[in-house]
């Protein structure tokens, strides 16, 4: 019977131990050589380039960053990993300013400490989870041995190079990233037999070994589902129904892109407005290539590799990647491995390499910045600029920490898909932030309470919603979720939508509720009244007096 094949009896292809020797040869080598050589290299001169010794120096490469290096990092960052370090609606320094909130309100502890619970959950065990990922699993398939691996140089070198050093060696990795990949995705097409060859090949890329393990398994698991090559997939049954994404994933979106911390402090380090926004407008183009570069790549990956790349058998997926619950996130490795030629072959790891040690060292730069500058500044309101810098590097070694314990649950969410994870992490915790930032640029009533009880309230309900499906893990095709239908039976996509109008109207109701904000501190914030020419008066100006008053009096004394 097939269920009694072996892998390599299937496919003729090699096992992971004879894969991982595929690049112990002198060409692969050297250009891993150079590379690390190459990126520190670049890593040092930033350092050397940027004042570190200033918070502004450290947290924002000292706001002098042309736009192409933004561009570079931002779409390096978007692209690798996952998403983001949290929200991030005031400026992280300061003496920065940035008209973003209706609401007026700068501080808002609920944000932050919603945002670190953001960025471990989204973010650091992706990260994690891709750098500890296959090509070359360990041989005995002890994965704690890997996790718990020392930190890269990567995150040794954020301790100490602050944003500077993260974006100039994101702009180099991301030059290799494109090359690489446009190299590879050539490779791929080629060996496929050309694009009409491919949707052809794909939607008959069945493994063999389809029983196993005592279990009965429905085809639909193990085949390629009809809409394949739909964007727009069915309402009710699509994985990714097209409601879901067409206002979900916007939501969320909107979330990402307006409010999270990884691109507002990018944009932040430019030179002038001018920059960031030829940053923004170049990379919102450069995104359209993913899809070219990277999702068919990875499902012509499943037709050259099916009974690896597509394996249903528990103890099949065990024997490739090390974790039961599929080796789809192996896709893109196994390629990389089995078509490039040596030298490219070592070229394309190094992009690998470049991706999560960029994914790392972003989101930990976005988030110690995070921390330091709205929570520990409220703890230690006296805290001179090298107690800040302190701080800050070790949050990093703490986050280190926490982003390797996580690993685990990363691997076994929304059965071992890296992109469902993200996306659904960001569907549970991301929509409440996107509320508040989006109904106070055109409901001037909106006010600091509606803000807060909103980000509480939908925070509270992702976490239910988070919580459960760890708890008794997502429904596959090979066992039901023993959760309840009411929390998690909906697809993540609609819950985003779903959660979006709840916080909507929490935020409407607690504010009508409640004493509106004079109109004196909204001129120019929101859109009824952005033409206004009269002067605005920041809503803390008083507090921010009082302090300035009480810090005076303590010199004095």
């Amino acid at each position: 019977m097939a269920s009694t094949l072996s892998p390599s009896t299937v496919t003729g292809t090699l096992g992971p131990p004879e894969m991982s020797d595929r690049i112990h040869n002198a060409a692969d080598i050297s250009v891993i050589v150079i590379y690390f050589v190459v990126v520190m290299a670049v890593g040092l001169w930033a350092m050397l380039k940027t004042n570190r010794g200033t918070i502004g120096g450290f947290f924002l490469a000292g706001r002098d960053v042309a736009w192409w290096p933004i561009k570079s990092a931002i779409l390096h960052d978007q692209n690798t990993g996952g998403k983001g370090a949290g929200p991030a609606f005031d400026p992280p320094l300061p003496g920065v300013s940035e008209d973003k909130e209706c609401s007026g309100e700068q501080r808002i502890h609920s944000l932050k400490e919603s945002s670190s619970i953001q960025s471990c959950a989204s973010h650091h065990g992706v990260g994690r989870a891709q750098q500890r990922a296959c090509p070359t699993p360990p041989p005995d398939g002890n994965w704690k041995v890997a996790i718990t691996a020392p930190p890269s140089p990567a995150e040794s070198k954020q301790q100490s190079g602050g944003l500077a050093s993260v974006i100039y060696t994101d702009t180099l990795q991301t030059i290799i990233m494109l090359i690489g990949s446009f190299i590879l995705m050539g490779y791929a097409f080629a060996k496929v037999g050309g694009y009409e060859s491919f949707t052809e090949k794909y939607m008959n890329a069945i493994p063999s070994i389809v029983e196993g393990d005592n279990l009965t398994i429905s085809p639909k698991c193990y085949t390629p589902q009809a809409d394949s090559f739909h964007i727009f997939r069915d309402a009710a049954t699509g994985d990714l129904p097209w409601p879901g994404t067409i206002f979900g994933m916007t939501i969320v979106a909107v979330w990402y892109w307006c409010t999270d911390q990884v691109i507002v402090q990018r944009c932040l380090s430019g030179k002038n407005m001018s920059h960031v926004k030829a940053a923004c407008i170049m990379c919102g183009y450069l995104k359209l290539l993913p899809m070219f570069l990277m999702v068919m790549p990875g499902m012509i990956s499943r037709i050259l590799y099916t009974e690896k790349v597509a394996c249903i058998v528990p103890s099949e997926c065990v024997k490739h990647c090390g974790i039961e619950v599929g080796s789809t996130n192996y896709a893109y490795p196994m390629m990389v491995l089995e078509l490039m030629p040596d030298g490219l072959r070592g070229l394309m790891l190094s992009v690998m390499l470049a991706s999560l040690m960029s994914s790392l060292t972003s989101i930990f730069n976005s988030a110690s910045t995070l921390f330091t500058m709205d929570l520990y500044t409220k703890i230690r309101k006296q805290a001179s600029e090298k107690e800040l810098l302190i701080a800050g590097r070790l949050f990093l070694i703490l986050l280190i920490v926490i982003s390797i314990l996580w690993v685990p649950l990363v691997q076994v969410s929304q059965n071992g898909q890296l992109f469902h994870y993200i996306e659904s992490i960001s569907s549970y915790l991301g929509p409440p932030v996107a509320a508040v930032f989006l109904l106070p640029i055109f409901c001037k009533r909106v006010n600091e309470q509606g803000a807060f009880w909103d980000l509480i309230t939908g925070l509270v309900i992702g976490l239910i919603r988070m919580i459960a499906e760890f708890a008794y893990e997502t429904s596959s095709c090979l066992a039901a979720s023993n959760c309840p239908e009411i929390i998690c039976g909906v697809n993540y996509l609609y819950f985003a939508i779903i959660l979006f109008f709840v916080s909507m109207l929490v935020i409407l109701g607690i504010s009508l509720l409640t004493k509106p904000i004079p109109d004196v501190h909204l001129y120019r914030l929101c859109w009824a009244l952005r033409n206004s020419t009269e002067e605005r008066i920041d809503l803390d100006a008083e507090e921010k007096r009082y302090e300035e008053a009480d810090d005076n009096v303590d010199e004095g004394c």
